[in-house]
């Protein structure tokens, strides 16, 4: 397709033009001051233009030193004056670039009176009749805006009057292949969003209600002149995006009738490109303002891409958008049903898109991403653009070849043989049925040869069903996004730094178990070991308390109960011996003969007698029963005294101070305790002893 030239040569050429914008405490943004026009004449009044403003100093603008805004305006056209000799100018659009920053009041020169916030926000401005040169312009725009600030004086307005006029030369003289893209790189675009990329591609052609949302504005704006240049040919036809009423491109639209194989913008044009996204009822505005929502909801508007950075559009999502791309959040929202169905990728569409991502992915440089490694062709913008164009014109020859063969259904001859099946359906039928019924559509169909599929072949780049590497590249690729090798690499340092300190700890928790363990026997053995002091103390019969010593002051002794039974088995010992010597004496009596003693007696009638004064065995039988009968009252004479001295328990570790002294004793301390005296004798065991002594020296 091509437009007719002599309309187009007999349009005068547009001077670029600069305007300051300022942000006024009390009326909001407003139009300053203007370079490149007549004096005394306000375009903005002109053309109607009450929005540039808003426009020119985007919503959340302030939150960054530097920031740029692109935006459409509606140029009302102009008549021929006859001074320039250029002739009258159509009513078209016009584009425009903002670069806003702001500086501390504080920081001025001389602080107009008007200037009551501690801050002053301006930008500066430049509107153009294309955005071929935006790139240039961007770039030249920051750094006179930067130093027009560093002036401190916004009264000295001399180096823009200077850069309005370098500019109008610089665009006027510029190679056309200069800056004929504009927007985010291509490659930055697909590494972000991958198969998206394709989705977005398609949805543009389909022309719904596009809305960007976005934090950042010049990113929001560069995503859409990205998605729109990789249509060939259509940046340079963007005449009618500004107002839904233009319609200028199909006005002066005429079908090509010769192609030179030789020239690709020749093959282009015969091919039916630009594809025209953008005419009657189709709007086009990277940034725009909310005082603009009243253009997107009227009737005369049926599509439109459009870009925000007011969160007050995602309340209304689904009142103003089939199509919702947040960019901060890296979300996509299709409200749309139908939509939803005709942007799902078919089998050979995702084989074609994921090829792309791999070459971009295989070649991506951090450092810088907009060129591929070792500068390489593969994977560059150039490469990238020329992938699309073919998807393009293959989609276009499958759509001619459709077309021809439902003409020709009952002609066999007629149909091209190396054509298996319908190359149309591995493009999607919903979307193909979707993309029928667009305004972009109908013009091509009708300024396009209706052999087309002669030129290219009808074709899809990546054409097959499903098959194993299709399987295996997509779980390469979503496994390469999970970036397990990273993770890996990290969650490994983790891992060993954790296990490292789990050792330690580890280590150390054994070392104070069996440090709690060594304790624990430890006190375990003193338990023991005082068990059985403790035992022993109970068996010892401690002296009786001192008698300067208070019974509250000093607790009684108890007795002595090892020392006791000592005595106990003493006098046992000492009964027995007693017996048995009476045992022995009465032995030797009976063998000697009892009937000895009366004639015995009678010799001796004058000597003195020598034996004991008990002779009968009666007597001595009473008198063994009465030593018995003492030895166990002794005895219970002896558990009378433990019952009576029983020992408290709290009373065996007892302190007790000597009043006199002042000295600390301890109750059951065996060292502290004097000597055991030795259980005296009765008087009748001292006498049963003088008679064994007597017995025995007789």
């Amino acid at each position: 397709m091509i437009t007719n030239a002599s309309e187009m040569a007999s349009c005068a050429p547009f001077t670029p033009i600069i305007c300051i914008v300022d942000f006024h405490h009390a009326r909001g943004p407003e139009v300053e001051a203007w370079f490149g026009v007549p004096n005394g004449t306000d375009p903005a009044v002109d053309n109607d233009w009450p929005l540039l403003p808003f426009m020119a100093l985007a919503d959340g603008a302030h939150t960054s030193t530097e920031d740029f805004s692109y935006f459409t305006l509606r140029y009302a056209g102009s008549e021929d004056d006859g001074s320039s000799g250029a002739g009258p100018r159509p009513a078209t659009s016009l584009f425009g670039i903002s670069c806003t920053r702001q500086i501390d009041s504080s920081e001025l020169i001389e602080r107009p009176k008007e200037v009551t916030r501690s801050t002053v926000q301006k930008a500066v401005v430049v509107i153009a009749d294309s955005p071929e040169g935006f790139g240039m312009v961007r770039e030249r725009l920051s750094v006179v805006t930067k130093a027009w600030f560093s002036q401190r004086d916004f009264t000295d307005q001399d180096i823009l009057q200077r850069f309005q006029e370098s500019l109008a030369t610089t665009l006027a003289h510029a190679d056309d292949e200069r800056d004929r893209y504009l927007g985010i790189s291509l490659r930055e675009l697909i590494h972000e969003y991958k198969h998206l990329t394709l989705v977005f591609f398609k949805c543009c052609l389909l022309q719904p209600k596009m809305l960007f949302f976005g934090s950042h504005c010049e990113r929001v704006c560069m995503m859409q002149f990205a998605l729109i240049s990789l249509i060939p040919g259509l940046i340079r036809n963007l005449q009618d995006c500004a107002d839904p009423q233009f319609n200028s491109y199909e006005e002066t639209l005429v079908m090509p009738t010769s192609l030179r194989t030789s020239e690709r913008s020749s093959l282009l044009t015969y091919m039916g490109l630009p594809l025209q996204i953008f005419s009657k009822g189709s709007l086009f505005g990277p940034y725009t303002p909310l005082q603009q929502l009243d253009m997107l909801a009227d009737h005369g508007t049926k599509s439109y891409m459009v870009g925000s950075t007011n969160s007050l559009l995602l309340q209304q999502k689904d009142r103003y958008s089939d199509i919702l791309i947040n960019l901060d959040e890296q979300t996509t929202n299709i409200s749309s049903t139908s939509l939803r169905a005709a942007l799902t990728l078919t089998t050979p569409d995702r084989r074609w898109i994921d090829f792309l991502t791999q070459a971009v992915n295989d070649t991506w440089d951090d450092a810088d991403p907009t060129r591929p490694k070792q500068m390489g062709y593969a994977g560059s913008e150039e490469f990238i653009r020329l992938q699309f164009e073919e998807y393009l014109l293959a989609l276009l020859s499958s759509v001619k070849y459709r077309q021809f063969v439902e003409k020709h259904r009952d002609d066999s001859k007629a149909l091209l043989s190396e054509v298996e099946g319908d190359p149309v359906s591995e493009f999607g039928n919903d979307w193909i049925d979707a993309w029928l019924q667009t305004e972009n559509y109908r013009l091509f169909n009708k300024y396009t040869d209706s052999h087309l599929f002669d030129i290219v072949e009808p074709r899809h780049p990546c054409a097959g069903g499903l098959t194993i590497e299709d399987v295996q590249r997509r779980l390469a690729q979503q496994v390469a996004e999970l970036h397990l090798d990273e993770r890996w690499q990290t969650g490994r340092e983790a891992l060993s730094r954790n296990f490292a300190e789990g050792s330690k700890k580890v280590s150390s928790a054994f070392n104070n178990l069996w440090a709690d363990i060594e304790v624990m026997r430890e006190a375990q053995r003193k338990r023991n070991e005082e068990q059985k002091l403790a035992a022993a103390t109970t068996n010892t019969t401690s002296p009786p308390p001192s008698s300067g010593l208070s019974s509250s002051s000093k607790p009684a002794r108890g007795p002595d109960w090892s020392q006791a039974q000592a005595s106990v088995q003493a006098a046992s010992v000492r009964a027995g011996a007693y017996l048995s010597s009476w045992g022995s004496w009465a032995s030797e009596k009976r063998k000697a003969g009892w009937g000895k003693s009366s004639s015995g007696q009678k010799q001796g009638a004058s000597m003195p007698s020598d034996r004991p004064s008990t002779t009968t065995v009666a007597e001595l039988a009473k008198e063994e029963r009465r030593a018995a009968v003492k030895v166990e009252q002794a005895q219970a004479s002896v558990d009378d005294g433990k019952k009576e001295f029983s020992v408290p328990e709290s009373y065996k570790s007892l302190k007790v101070t000597d009043e006199n002294s002042g000295d600390e004793e301890d109750v059951d301390s065996e060292d502290d305790d004097p000597p055991p005296e030795p259980l005296k004798q009765t008087q009748e065991e001292a006498t049963v002893a003088e008679e064994k002594r007597a017995w025995g020296d007789r």
